[in-house]
């Protein structure tokens, strides 16, 4: 049984139907990627699938059970976590409090939420910073927060939203292996990425929309030999031998 299913998914905004029919599943432990230009309807699914907006038609199964609809925080507590393309922790406060915020999502106590945050920013390499207020983070430490704030609610299936965008190389080959980290700790990972190395080197399964429709899926092997998909997104550096 998939962990995911999300089948025939449409959402509308008036005429424009940014979602349509589209369908996916993913495997516990695995990670699913989903690439298509700006535009294509890739957040406005995570959304769908979060809880953000319903969906005008189609159902979302997680785990066994229809999470059609309903709240994110209710979302969120059956084990769904994502983060923002436009990463916004509590600017005023510090490292340990945003990610204990996270923590907060089962507890109501604040040593249990405080020693979970730590566990998490020590699997993160975030404990030297915990006490920096996070308007003074790079932008690099800020998207690993946003990591840490979404770990700290113990999620069964994490969405990443362009969890990579605006990092310089370096940076990004350590959100890979941070990543990678993540899914081998038992967690399943459906992200959104425009940075093709993090796409083809993480996903073992990728699914291409346009206009919100799939145009394609397959390994990445398998999209880098797809015309449409070299043609549209990934240029000829990522063609497949």
């Amino acid at each position: 049984m998939s962990l995911l299913e999300v089948t025939d998914l449409v959402k509308s905004f008036g005429g424009l139907n940014a979602v349509r029919n589209l369908t996916i599943q993913l495997a516990e432990n695995q990670i699913l990627g989903l690439i298509g230009p700006n535009g294509a309807g890739k957040t406005t699914f995570f959304n769908c699938i979060a809880g953000v907006y319903p969906p005008t038609s189609g159902n979302v199964m997680f785990n066994g059970r229809e999470i059609t609809g309903q709240k994110p925080w209710d979302i969120a507590r059956m084990g769904v976590a994502r983060t923002f393309q436009l990463v916004k922790p509590f600017a005023s406060k510090t490292v340990l409090y945003n990610t204990m915020v996270g923590a907060l999502l089962h507890t109501s106590s604040m040593a249990k939420a405080r020693k979970k945050a730590l566990q998490v920013l020590e699997t993160l390499s975030l404990t030297d910073k915990k006490d920096f207020l996070a308007k003074n983070l790079t932008i690099a430490d800020r998207k690993q927060l946003e990591l840490a704030r979404a770990m700290a609610t113990e999620p069964r299936l994490l969405l990443l939203d362009e969890v990579m965008a605006g990092l310089r190389p370096a940076e990004v080959g350590h959100m890979i292996a941070t990543i990678r980290a993540i899914r081998d700790s038992g967690v399943t990972i459906f992200l959104i990425e425009h940075i093709m190395q993090a796409v083809m080197a993480l996903s073992d399964w990728i699914v291409v929309i346009n206009f919100g429709e799939k145009i394609a899926e397959g390994t990445p092997a398998q999209m880098a030999r797809d015309e449409r998909v070299i043609k549209a997104y990934l240029g000829d550096d990522y063609v497949a031998a």
